[in-house]
């Protein structure tokens, strides 16, 4: 399991939290304070991660179901953790997609050649 972002993982604890009804992007991003565009992609990630499935019929929207008890289990553990130490997790999800970017801006550098 990968954590791409806080609002990524403050939607899949949130929907893990309140999982009783299903979760449309309109009510998502009404509790995450995002506009409805990003929480349709937070949305989809998780559908993607296997974390929440599609549900069917007059409520349309998703529910938190992980696809296995593994997956359900590091969930509640990340859940656990996170509400001990919320600043430390937050600043590792901040630092990797920091070193993501830099390495990515660092393929653009323009280096000179060693003499051969």
């Amino acid at each position: 399991m990968s954590v791409r972002s806080v609002p990524y993982l403050e939607a899949m604890l949130l929907l893990r939290r309140e999982s009783e009804l299903p979760w449309d992007a309109s009510r998502l991003a009404r509790r995450l304070y995002i506009i409805e565009k990003k929480s349709e992609e937070l949305l989809q990630a998780l559908l993607e991660a296997r974390v929440v499935v599609p549900t069917e019929g007059a409520n349309v929207g998703y529910c938190y179901r992980p696809e296995t008890s593994e997956l359900a289990g590091m969930v509640d553990r990340l859940a656990e953790f996170y509400a001990l130490h919320l600043v430390e997790v937050t600043h590792l999800i901040h630092a990797t997609h920091e070193r993501k970017a830099e390495k990515f801006a660092n393929a653009f550098i323009w280096r000179k050649k060693p003499d051969a």
